[in-house]
């Protein structure tokens, strides 16, 4: 797909976004809401011998941290969405930056950028916050490859915390070395506190539109949040270009370095976490949905500064 093809396509999955789940001038296309907050992410050392990038060899570079809703709708309640999302911008020298964009489902429900619009078309349901039964079940039928992804997500549970969750950045990328090395991985976010995760009985009427917000405002009161990150090494025939496949569990991992989370940001909501902002010494896969996201996110953020400047 060249690039003019995929920006069209782009434009067209936001149109579908905005037509199924409404239009909410200003704000993120996806992950409508969020809050943002300061950290540090201190490499170990560990992954030097697998890529040149510089916050992966040793000392420690500053981050913001954005915690979110995936709804598009910037209304909905955490509890009526069990995905959510963790997205760490690394602060580089020379006022670069590099992107981790991660979530709580460890795989996607399209494997090309044309079967995700498609299926966000279909998707008429998500306008209630969660998808019903029967706009799933058309889906995996007419869409066999989101099957994986629609039983898992079924069984997803809803964090107590933003603090008490995995994130799994759902693409592979390449780790490189200026020597010739090149390493698939897929990236993992694991809490330094464990999992912690509502039944849905417990769920069920008891948590406040935003009791994930609150709950870290008040836990980041009395101390810091801390994440381990971990690289899982893929092996020959681990697919590096569809993410709705999941590689074996049994893969090596590595804990590569710490974040600390210490406070939250004010004026949050305007970062931009575009997943294919890499620094020397990663890459991104052949995975195609990876470098649609590239288009998708700069044609959202065209759309909010727009309605901004506009004063919508």
């Amino acid at each position: 797909m060249d690039g003019i093809e995929n920006t069209n396509l782009a434009g067209r999955a936001i149109d579908s976004i905005e037509g199924a789940a409404g239009k909410f001038p200003g704000r993120k296309r996806a992950h409508a809401r969020g809050s943002s907050y300061k950290g540090t992410f201190k490499p170990n050392g560990k992954a030097a011998y697998l890529t040149s990038a510089p916050h992966l060899q040793g000392g420690e570079v500053p981050a913001i941290v954005r915690f979110s809703n995936s709804s598009t709708n910037p209304g909905h309640s955490d509890a009526l969405t069990p995905p959510k999302g963790m997205a760490v911008q690394f602060q580089l020298p020379d006022e670069d930056v590099t992107n981790l964009v991660c979530t709580t489902v460890p795989l996607f429900f399209a494997k090309t950028p044309e079967s995700f619009t498609k299926i966000i078309e279909l998707f008429a349901s998500i306008r209630k916050g969660k998808p019903d039964p029967k706009s799933l079940a058309g889906i995996a039928k007419d869409f066999p490859e989101s099957k994986a992804f629609i039983e898992l997500i079924q069984e997803v549970r809803l964090p107590a915390s933003y603090a008490a969750a995995p994130y799994y950045s759902i693409h592979a990328f390449y780790l490189t070395t200026g020597e010739g090395g090149r390493q698939a991985v897929k990236f993992i976010w694991e809490p330094e506190e464990g999992v912690s995760m509502y039944t849905k009985k417990e769920a069920a009427g008891h948590l406040g539109e935003t009791y994930l917000e609150t709950e870290l405002d008040e836990r980041l009161a009395k101390g810091p949040v801390r994440f381990t990150l971990s690289v899982q090494l893929g092996e020959k025939d681990d697919p590096t270009d569809d993410p709705t496949v999941l590689w074996p569990g049994d893969r090596q991992k590595i804990a590569v370095g710490e974040l600390t989370v210490n406070r939250r940001l004010e004026d949050s909501n305007e970062e931009f976490f575009d997943p294919t902002i890499l620094p020397e010494g990663i890459e991104c896969s052949e995975d195609p949905i990876l470098h649609f996201r590239h288009e998708a996110y700069h044609e959202s953020r065209k759309r909010r500064e727009s309605e901004k400047k506009e004063g919508l």
